[in-house]
């Protein structure tokens, strides 16, 4: 849904003061990091208090239209409310989040990704509602998009409470506001017509409604006469003309600009997000918190949120292009807890990316970091930069933050070691055994491993991945010269003689090369088309001792 900011500001009486001593730097710094409101959802949450007054309770609202794939870009609404929610209640107050699906819209374009074009294209200009699923396993268009989002969402801890427009708008639950709005038309008018690009001015005509023919199923209408209480009358292109009761006909609904802020009166909306397109002056917000106040409420405190991109496509996701990239398929490669934290780290009003490409790994690098930071044993540049990465790692967590530290296998290091195993789950999680001190940290390796298996099978680069052999290829041994096969019987050997670290065995390979004649890529290229028929995979010593035993093996071969 749309944006929102507030205006007003508190202000206090206050005495004349008196002259203050000038305190010293450090204790201006003491006072800066005594603040318990570092993050920007905190700020949020105060500032929800100090213009809405200090409450027991308050509603939260997000929302969208269905019209396409619920992509990742729309989540970054739904976990900056969320995240806003969460701050609240840490003030002690209660939290109400709504988030409405404005499934009563117009289907207006079919995405490009959605199967059954021209099937679907027969229902433009009809409520996305009765718009059949062209994949046929809901019963329409709307729930076909809903329900992804509803099931994924509880995974990041986020539980809401679902309103569906199309039933609010038929049930004629709306028909007061609706009588209200019509009534005041004329006001409303002006305050659109102030902003319109075009410099034209809406007909003295003009209402604020659109409504869907009884005949056809189309917004193909117009609204002609509105008379003064519940009555409207319509026509349609397709020749239907009717006249209809606002309290008995949910065949109608407020247009975007007024359906908004008629929403945010009706549900008492305190505070809700919208994205930098409803944010420009003259944006829907902008009219929107004129227009609520003809239902003598005051718009919610508003928080921009910028675009989401997936790193290597470019520009914000689309549905309608079908470009998208959903929490579901995010949930693949990153845990829940970093998902969270990707958004929970970022400024919503900032640009960023989500990455599927080697950046995959500095990212569990990072959130490691954060979460080290939490429980200690990772120090900060400062004890400011400390308060916010643990306020970042709170509010990261599904739940509470657990007592003690969870197991981190390295990412890096998990996927050589499943890699190494054919991406046998149960083989990788054996080989991390004895570091795993209970069922929790070995549900947190499970997690991880599942998600390094995908990213590994569906994103990472070719030159990363790499399957180990159980056996030299006639192939790959009739390619070898004698003194590469030499060499390599040289490596069997001195990785049984002592126990190695990466770099002595790194040094050595150096000694073994020179002994035998072979330059740099000869020798590591023999190695690597030996153990995974390639000619170049992980850093070779780390790698050797990784597999000892199976790369022993395979060298005597030759």
């Amino acid at each position: 849904m749309p944006p929102k900011t507030p205006t007003r500001k508190m202000k206090e009486n206050q005495e004349k003061p008196l002259p203050k001593k000038k305190k010293p730097a450090e204790k201006k710094e003491k006072k800066e990091l005594s603040l318990e409101n570092i993050h920007w959802a905190d700020h949020v949450a105060q500032k929800v208090i100090a213009v809405k007054g200090d409450k027991k309770k308050y509603t939260i609202a997000s929302g969208i239209t269905p019209s396409g794939t619920v992509h990742i870009g729309n989540f970054r609404e739904i976990i900056t409310t969320e995240l806003v929610g969460r701050a609240l209640r840490r003030l002690g107050k209660e939290v109400r989040f709504i988030y409405s699906w404005d499934d009563y819209d117009v289907f207006r374009k079919v995405p490009k990704n959605m199967p059954k074009q021209e099937m679907l294209q027969e229902y433009l200009r009809k409520p996305i509602v009765d718009t059949p699923d062209p994949f046929g396993c809901h019963e329409s268009y709307a729930r076909h998009h809903q329900i992804e989002i509803e099931e994924t969402i509880p995974r990041v801890g986020i539980t809401t409470e679902f309103i569906y427009q199309n039933k609010m708008y038929r049930a004629c639950r709306y028909a007061e506001e609706m009588k209200h709005a019509l009534q005041q038309k004329e006001k409303i008018r002006q305050i659109l017509n102030k902003v319109k690009a075009d410099g034209t001015e809406l007909p003295e005509t003009w209402l604020p409604i659109s409504i869907f023919c009884e005949k056809c199923g189309r917004d193909t209408t117009k609204a002609e006469v509105y008379d003064g209480m519940y009555g409207v009358t319509y026509s349609c292109i397709c020749g239907h003309k009717d006249t209809f009761d606002l309290r008995k006909k949910g065949i109608s609904k407020l247009l975007w600009r007024i359906d908004w802020p008629m929403r945010w009166n009706y549900e008492k909306v305190d505070f809700e997000p919208g994205g930098k397109d409803h944010s420009s002056p003259g944006g829907s917000y902008d009219t929107g918190k004129e227009i609520v106040k003809l239902w003598k409420w005051e718009a919610p405190v508003y928080h921009m949120y910028d675009f989401v991109i997936v790193k290597g496509t470019g520009g914000k996701i689309s549905s309608s292009a079908g470009n998208v990239v959903t929490l579901k398929d995010v949930l693949e490669v990153y845990e829940p807890e970093m998902v969270r934290w990707l958004f929970a780290g970022t400024r919503p009003n900032t640009e960023f990316a989500i990455s599927f490409d080697l950046d995959v790994i500095k990212i569990y690098e990072d959130f490691d970091k954060c979460e080290r930071m939490y429980y200690g044993e990772q120090a900060a540049g400062n004890e400011k930069e400390l308060a916010n990465q643990k306020r970042i790692y709170e509010l990261s967590c599904v739940g509470e933050p657990s007592k003690k530290k969870p197991f981190q296998p390295s990412f890096r290091h998990l996927t050589n070691v499943l890699m190494c195993n054919n991406l046998n789950i149960n083989k990788a999680i054996k080989y991390y055994e004895d570091q795993l001190n209970d069922p929790v940290d070995k549900q947190r390796l499970h997690r991880r491993a599942i998600c390094a298996i995908n990213w590994i099978k569906k994103y990472a680069p070719e030159d990363f991945k790499y399957e180990l052999q159980e056996h030299v290829s006639p192939e790959v041994k009739a390619r070898l010269s004698e003194n590469q096969k030499k060499a390599l019987r040289d490596v069997s050997r001195v990785l049984q003689e002592r126990t190695w670290n990466d770099e002595d065995l790194h040094a050595e390979f150096y000694i073994i090369m020179k002994n035998y004649n072979l330059d740099t890529p000869q020798f590591f290229n023999a190695a690597y088309n030996v153990l995974i028929n390639k000619n170049r995979g992980p850093k070779l010593a780390a790698f050797l001792l990784e597999i000892k035993d199976h790369a022993v093996s395979m060298f005597k071969e030759l």
